[in-house]
């Protein structure tokens, strides 16, 4: 199914969603609950370095507060925790009303205990041992799912520029851009903000979490990366600097 455009206008920039609801202060948030400390720092890594921003608990009880204190777009849970049973976990997180999809992870390999998942509030099973390729291509299935319910954007466009929020890919005039995943970070955040001045201090919370500020010029080395490949010689500038106040993005 085709979502019907929406555009929204800030300041005289355009932006394009293929859905009517956003929230401009989020990014793609995972809650990994994993106690194998193994798996839990294979997944953090791949995870994070797929564009993702993760938190991470090693048991039940960690995961709840942290499900409770924080919207996020999916979860990725273990059976096997070491203080209740993960399923336990799933039916307690949807009686607080956490709507989040679940991707279960469990060495349990039986069709009774798969089927037993998905209906206790599992979204999708997936056993040990895995391939990160099909954790990954299961994960993008459900945040899509996700986003066709209603919950958020898939995509964004401001101008020429296009990103694809499911597969972390950012084009411009159809031409794909190598990006790392911290730079795509860094130009959902403008392209959500696009038309609105965003200073060095809202990035740094925003992008790299500091919620003080180090002298560091991070921002500006990550800014200049990544002008350096939206916006190259022959195209119209985006990304423009106010100097002693931040940066704004404009199509």
């Amino acid at each position: 199914m085709e979502w019907a455009m929406t555009i929204c206008s800030w300041a005289g920039t355009s932006i394009a969603l293929k859905q009517t609801r956003i929230d401009y202060h989020r990014v793609m948030r995972l809650l990994l609950v994993e106690d194998e400390l193994e798996i839990q720092h294979f997944l953090e890594t791949s995870l994070t370095e797929a564009g993702y921003e993760v938190d991470v608990a090693e048991d039940g009880k960690t995961a709840e507060i942290h499900a409770s204190s924080r919207v996020y777009d999916a979860l990725i849970v273990d059976l096997g925790l070491p203080d209740q049973d993960g399923i336990d976990l799933i039916l307690r997180l949807r009686r607080l009303g956490v709507s989040s999809p679940v991707l279960i992870l469990s060495a349990r390999r039986s069709v009774d205990d798969r089927v037993a998942g998905l209906e206790q509030g599992g979204d999708d099973y997936l056993t040990k041992p895995f391939a990160l390729a099909e954790l990954l291509a299961r994960l993008r299935n459900l945040l899509k799912r996700n986003a066709a319910a209603g919950t958020g954007p898939t995509s964004l466009q401001v101008g020429d520029l296009e990103l694809d929020l499911l597969k972390r890919r950012a084009s411009r005039s159809g031409e794909l851009l190598n990006l790392s995943p911290q730079e795509f970070v860094l130009l959902e955040y403008l392209c959500r903000h696009a038309g609105r001045v965003v200073t060095r201090s809202m990035l740094l919370a925003e992008v790299w979490g500091m919620r003080i500020q180090p002298d560091t010029n991070v921002v500006d080395v990550h800014i200049y990366r990544l002008r350096g490949k939206v916006d190259t010689e022959g195209r119209e500038p985006l990304i423009k600097t106010l100097r002693g106040v931040g940066y704004v993005l404009k199509g």
